[in-house]
């Protein structure tokens, strides 16, 4: 599923006959830029019975090089983190 399918999906449940795909996904836009200005913000979004996004800092450190097996450094950066709840695990179960 892309976003214009999710798009879709949404206007023939939800919204009323006078509505545009269009409109719709200008919904699905405006839901997930709320979503990632609150992550980037620093918080984290919980939606009840699919998961929680957020994100966590990695501290730099050393790892080692497979092929040559050199010492790297790897710097510090930040990731994405998605946790499923457990409706969504058992789901896919």
């Amino acid at each position: 599923m892309n976003k214009k399918d999710l798009a879709k999906m949404i206007l023939e449940r939800h919204m009323g006959e006078d509505a545009t795909k269009k409109h719709a996904e200008e919904v699905v836009d405006a839901v997930f830029d709320a979503m990632s200005k609150e992550i980037k913000d620093g918080g984290e979004v919980k939606i009840a019975g699919f998961g929680v996004f957020k994100i966590r800092h990695r501290k730099a450190r050393m790892a080692r090089n497979p092929a040559t097996g050199a010492q790297v450094h790897v710097p510090a950066k930040s990731v994405l983190k998605f946790r499923p709840a457990k409706e969504l695990k058992e789901a896919v179960k």
